[in-house]
Order: C-alpha cells, then sequence, then structure tokens
C-alpha cells in the first residue's frame, strides 16, 4: 500500500502535465465562444428568420386570434371597457404574439432537428440543411426568451402573465411528445389557445376572469386545434412510421374523418355554449354554424394522403368567420344597447 507521501508526489509529478493540457485547450475554448458569439452571417441571419417561420407566416394568427377573441368577448361582455383600450391591447398582443410564435417554431425545429433530417417535407430546413449550427441556434432561442421574458414582465398585467407561465414548460414539451406519445395535438392546443383566458384578464373592469365562458370557448379551440393537426400530420406518416416517431394521424388511421367530425362538432357545440354563457346575440351563433359547417363540408371530402392541400384553406376560412361573427355582435350589442364604441 503506497505511503500518503509517495501519493503526494505522484500527484505533485503530473501535475506540471495536467497544467499544460490544460493551457493547450484554453485557445481552443476561447476559439469556440469566438465562433459562438461571432456576428451572424447573411446565410444565419437566414436562417433564423426560417427558424421563426417568418418566410410563410405559419402560426402568427394561431396564437395571436384565441387572444382576439377574448378580447372581443369582454368588450361584449363589460359595458365600461372603451374600445379604444381594446383595440390599444389587441395591438400590443399582435406583435407579442408573433414572438411568442417565433419563440415555439425555433425551439421545436431545434429539438426536432434529428427527425426533420429524416422527414421529406422538412430535411430542407435550416438546421438539417446545416445553415447554421445547433449552438447558434440555440443562442438565437435564448435571445428570444430573455427578450419574450421582458416584454412579458413589462406589458402583461400580473393575472395575464400568471395565466401565460402555465403553458410555458409546454413550449419545450410540445417538440419531444411525437417521440414517446401520438398526442401531441393536445399540448399543442392547450399552449397555442391559452390566449383565450389572457385578453380578458389583462381588461377586465372588475378583476374577475369569466372562466364559466371562457372554459368552453377554450376546450372547443383546441378541439379544433386537435383536428387540423392531425390531418395535417397525415403529410408526414409515411416517414414517422419509418423512422419510429408517433402521432394522431398514425393513431387515428381510416378513422381520421369520424374522429376529426366528432372534435370539430365538439367545437360547434362548446363555443356556441360559451356564446350563450358570455351574453352573445345570433350573429355570434350564426358564425359559429357556419364555420362549424364548413369544416365539416370540408372534412367529408378530405382525402387524408393530400391533407395539406384541402384543409388549410379551411382553417383559415374558420379563423375569418368566426373571428368575424365576434367582432360584429360584440359592435352591434353595443349599438343596440346605446354603449359607446370607442370611448
Amino acid at each position: 500500500m503506497s505511503s500518503p507521501i509517495v501519493s503526494y508526489f505522484a500527484l505533485s509529478a503530473g501535475a506540471p502535465a495536467a497544467f499544460k493540457s490544460l493551457k493547450q485547450s484554453i485557445p481552443s475554448k476561447v476559439s469556440e465562444l469566438q465562433s459562438l458569439f461571432a456576428v451572424p452571417t447573411a446565410t444565419e441571419l437566414q436562417a433564423c428568420w426560417e427558424l421563426c417561420r417568418l418566410q410563410n407566416g405559419m402560426g402568427c394568427a394561431t396564437v395571436f386570434l384565441p387572444v382576439a377573441w377574448s378580447i372581443a368577448m369582454v368588450y361584449h361582455a363589460q359595458a365600461n371597457l372603451t374600445g379604444l383600450e381594446a383595440l390599444t391591447r389587441a395591438f400590443v398582443y399582435f406583435f407579442l404574439c408573433i414572438g411568442i410564435k417565433c419563440l415555439i417554431m425555433t425551439i421545436d425545429d431545434i429539438l426536432d432537428y434529428d427527425i426533420d433530417a429524416n422527414v421529406e417535407r422538412t430535411k430542407k430546413r435550416a438546421l438539417p440543411r446545416g445553415a447554421i449550427s445547433i449552438e447558434r441556434a440555440w443562442l438565437f432561442f435564448a435571445m428570444q426568451v430573455v427578450i419574450g421574458v421582458a416584454l412579458a414582465y413589462k406589458v402583461l398585467s400580473a393575472d395575464a402573465l400568471a395565466i401565460s407561465m402555465t403553458v410555458w414548460p409546454l413550449y419545450v414539451l410540445y417538440p419531444t411528445c411525437k417521440r414517446w406519445m401520438s398526442f401531441a395535438p393536445v399540448p399543442l392546443g392547450l399552449m397555442f389557445n391559452i390566449g383565450i383566458f389572457m385578453g380578458w384578464a389583462d381588461l377586465t373592469k372588475d378583476g374577475r376572469v369569466a372562466f364559466d365562458a371562457l372554459m368552453p370557448v377554450y376546450i372547443g379551440a383546441l378541439l379544433w386545434t386537435i383536428t387540423y393537426e392531425t390531418v395535417y400530420q397525415h403529410q408526414d406518416k409515411v416517414d414517422d412510421v419509418k423512422i419510429g416517431m408517433k402521432s394522431l394521424a398514425v393513431f387515428c388511421g381510416e378513422y381520421t374523418i369520424p374522429v376529426c367530425t366528432a372534435t370539430t362538432l365538439g367545437f360547434g357545440a362548446l363555443m356556441t355554449y360559451g356564446g350563450l354563457v358570455n351574453g352573445h346575440r345570433v350573429v355570434y351563433f350564426a358564425a359559429v354554424a357556419l364555420a362549424t359547417v364548413i369544416l365539416l363540408k370540408h372534412l367529408m371530402v378530405t382525402d387524408i394522403d393530400q391533407a395539406m392541400h384541402e384543409l388549410l384553406p379551411t382553417h383559415s376560412y374558420y379563423r375569418k368567420h368566426h373571428s368575424g361573427g365576434l367582432l360584429v355582435d360584440a359592435v352591434t350589442h353595443r349599438i343596440a344597447e346605446g354603449i359607446p364604441l370607442l370611448l
């Protein structure tokens, strides 16, 4: 057995070699840090633009419109809320929601880049094609998080901020879902539609959030997210099966249309019930009925092997009809009751 003195001298003899190795590694570490924090190239800036999905505007309205619905509902329900306050808040939320959407899309691409490289539709995205390194993409995401959290604390009310924070963990959880479960559209819908509560929480004059009216609308919006996302997933189902990924499209298979028909009917019923609780009138219910009928009509003729082309335009129609119905209903309600529209 070696004595402590022998061990000490052995360690002492090895110390210069360890120090020399550390000294030699410093330049490479410095070089790595310099590369990480270097001014982005034009290619990397384009890659960041693509990570945010800003090249096609995908997802912006999906995040913003639930907030707009919430604002329209509280504007309808509370006569002492001015139209100018509602419009100003909607303007602020519009840009905030673009930022949220960019953050969600970025972390989705980062955590999915190995999957995207093996899927025909996504293999030319920024990370799989090498337009930006994974380390630089993480840095870009970190910058978005810092700016986003700072803005959230700055512009949101305490209640709206607390509500939004309930889904923050889902931003990171959602991109991993397809690796371990088939129901990824559920967390997607939960986080995309949380604005249904936030708009009201920000503008309420009596300090109360009408969860009795908003919760049915939230669940209805979640069902619609499940509908379009399940159909949308069919375009990747062959690659998903090949690489062992899970999806609701694969889970439902040939029963996709019946399942989505049920979720669409649930959407219509819950939107209607939420409107009844909030005191909406015929214009709103007509808009919900029209949106539901349009969805059902297109579902009946949707070929799940060509889903992206056939159902996504319907997604836009639904948003327009439902949003328009809420706005027109709120305005006509105020006119009928003699309540000022703006001031």
